[in-house]
């Protein structure tokens, strides 16, 4: 099968894309609006960019009436943001927080989750979470406009909290304590204890 995206409703372009680029790590993303209502919500088109500075990047798409979703809504206004890691224990919870709410209503209650204070920024993380990184915007590219369009929001990590229940001998998070999920195409997810190692390289 070959596909020209120009000639394909956005859904199916979209429907495409998040049943082949898997598994996705999920950034799950805690904002405040300049309301001061708490926000969270997760997204699958997620990365690290790089270390020097320290940089991560989440992809929220506007709403089906052409808004910004109250993630990027108030990431732009507060210019600063927490992305948490998704553990297992909390797949349910992290599932609920997808729910369209109105910027009004907090997706921390709805999903009855406890924060907890950020060092750095004046967002909280989500307290169960084994990491979060703390962020301040360091940059929006609006890529595409009205229903759908795409957005790329970057942000410098400020802090990093990550669980000393997850560290292994190293220092560093061991995956097997981590138990995160991944997104794969609709309502299926993975946990990514499955692993094979390659070794070095020849």
């Amino acid at each position: 099968m070959d596909l020209d995206p120009g000639e394909l409703h956005p859904n199916k372009v979209y429907l495409h894309l998040t049943r082949t680029i898997m598994p996705r790590p999920i950034a799950w993303v805690s904002t405040v609006s300049p309301t001061g209502v708490l926000n969270l919500a997760p997204y699958s088109f997620f990365c690290g960019v790089g270390s020097r500075p320290p940089t991560l990047l989440f992809c929220p798409a506007n709403r089906r009436d052409g808004s910004p979703k109250d993630s990027l809504a108030n990431a732009l206004a507060r210019q600063e943001f927490v992305v948490n890691l998704v553990p297992y224990p909390l797949a349910q919870q992290m599932q609920l927080t997808s729910s369209e709410l109105s910027p009004e209503e907090s997706e921390f209650e709805l999903a009855g989750l406890e924060t907890a204070d950020s060092v750095v920024v004046g967002v909280p993380r989500v307290r169960l979470s084994p990491v979060s990184f703390e962020c301040r915007l360091l940059q929006h590219l609006a890529l595409g406009e009205g229903p759908g369009g795409a957005n790329i929001v970057i942000g410098r990590i400020v802090h990093m909290h990550i669980d000393d229940a997850v560290l292994n001998d190293s220092g560093f998070a061991d995956p097997e304590l981590l138990d995160l999920v991944g997104r794969l195409g609709g309502t299926l997810y993975c946990r990514i204890r499955d692993r094979f190692d390659l070794g070095e390289r020849p």
